[in-house]
């Protein structure tokens, strides 16, 4: 193997890094966008179309089961065709069909639209997080993939003051809300431009492409930096491969990577019941426990505005501190202030750890979007961030029945008391069987399983 992933880790952030930056964010914004684009389209659709409630938990259910198959589908995408290509087919693919959302003209025809609009997204978000992995220096990359996260979540808040405008100025209006999701097809002209991943050539064994492009950074670098530091010397060589095939998911349950595929199924599995429990349902619950829909929307609206700033300070904790202990103390942090939210009556400390819950939970899913791609050999990491994102989905479709069930039969804070109790799972597997990667280089972290096995 080439010293080629050495000379990429030593490297300043360049204008090619600076393309990507721009290119992923823009995708993350309308992303990010489109995937909350039918809850506030709902209340216009159901208005219009005189929709009862289980038809649009039809047509949720239906988004997230595009979600697994998209998060699946588009790892083993980025591991066969390459990370660029795939970024660029599930770009155009979930802003096609987002577009086509806003020609429905009944549920089913929406609830496929928002399946395929779904496929796009994980997709995208999957092979996305790969790229960021690979392609930015050891010491940076939790810190670019957090400043992207940020600007992605903006598209959040900027979906909610669009719909607020448009959905209630025409009949129709709700159909505005899905064209905006499908302006993520502008990331286009900045994504063609992004280089594809020198790592995925090697892996290819196209090391002429590899060098061509570790070249171009290195030239850019000069340019804009001056002279570059010596490569490191390299103590151990390096396995020149797993011997693992591209894209399989068999080989995830390997002897040799098994273990850090059923922790990361885990952690994804949990965090997504501890999530979406937390997120989708305080409104409903506030109001249940006796506040106004006012006063419980004005709560969730404040507390939002905390998901870029929980997302940018993350960017410097995750590269300050060690991602496998980053995450299982913020997972502890989540437990702690979600059941200090659900015991608090007075509106300031429902503010207030409301606000540190997002806070956290935002930082949360730097740290694993961060962490996950970077625990896999090259040859099946981005099938390993699919597998693991797209299970933690599909496992959201029990998960409101839980909440549900626990609400009806011990209350609104024993529902607190488990989502508490996901995120210390999270902290738990991660702390116990995970691997140390802050700062290291990913075929290092990589051969760690293989090395074992000798």
């Amino acid at each position: 193997m080439s010293n080629i992933t050495a000379r990429m880790d030593r490297l300043p952030i360049t204008s090619i890094h600076r393309v990507a930056i721009f290119a992923l964010a823009f995708a993350y914004f309308f992303e990010l966008a489109d995937l909350n684009t039918f809850a506030f389209a709902a209340p216009g659709l159901m208005k219009a179309w005189h929709l009862p409630v289980d038809a649009v938990a039809l047509i949720t259910s239906a988004s997230f089961g595009g979600m697994f198959i998209g998060a699946v589908g588009g790892g083993w995408l980025g591991d066969n065709f390459g990370r660029k290509r795939g970024i660029i087919l599930c770009i155009s693919f979930y802003a096609v069909f987002s577009m086509l959302n806003a020609v429905s003209w009944d549920v089913t025809s929406l609830a496929v639209f928002r399946f395929l609009t779904g496929v796009g997204l994980s997709g995208m978000t999957v092979i996305a997080n790969t790229y960021v992995s690979e392609f930015f220096p050891a010491n940076v990359r939790g810190k670019y993939m957090g400043r992207i996260v940020t600007i992605g979540l903006i598209g959040i808040p900027a979906t909610a003051w669009f719909a607020r405008y448009f959905v209630p100025l025409y009949p129709w209006g709700w159909r505005l809300v899905f064209v905006w999701g499908g302006m993520g097809l502008l990331a286009l002209f900045m994504a063609v431009r992004m280089k594809e991943s020198p790592r995925w050539y090697l892996r290819q064994n196209n090391l002429a492409k590899a060098e061509e492009i570790v070249g171009q950074l290195e030239a850019a670098a000069r340019a804009e930096h001056g002279p570059l530091t010596e490569v490191p010397s390299v103590v151990r060589p390096p396995v020149p491969g797993t011997g693992l095939r591209p894209g399989s998911f068999f080989a995830l349950f390997s002897v040799q990577e098994r273990q850090r595929t059923l922790t990361m199924l885990a952690a994804w599995i949990f965090q997504t019941l501890g999530f979406y429990g937390f997120m989708s349902w305080v409104p409903t619950l506030l109001v249940k426990h006796g506040f106004s829909v006012v006063h419980a929307l004005s709560y969730t609206a404040t507390i939002a505005v905390c998901h870029p700033l929980g997302s940018l300070i993350a960017s410097d904790l995750v590269e300050r501190f060690e991602r496998r202990w980053y995450i299982t103390i913020d997972g502890v942090l989540i437990a702690i202030f979600g059941v200090a939210f659900g015991m608090s009556q007075a509106p300031v400390f429902i503010l207030l750890f409301g606000a540190l819950v997002v806070l956290c939970i935002q930082g949360m899913a730097v740290g694993l979007y961060t962490y996950t791609p970077e625990l896999f050999p090259t040859e099946v990491r981005s099938s390993a961030m699919g597998l693991a994102y797209g299970v933690g989905r599909l496992a959201n479709v029990i998960g409101p029945f839980i909440i549900s069930a626990i609400f009806m039969s011990a209350g609104y804070l024993t529902v607190f008391v488990y989502i508490g109790a996901c995120w210390l799972v999270v902290s738990l597997v991660i702390g116990v069987f995970g691997t140390n990667t802050t700062g290291r280089s990913l075929e290092a972290v990589a051969v760690e399983p293989v090395l074992k096995q000798r």
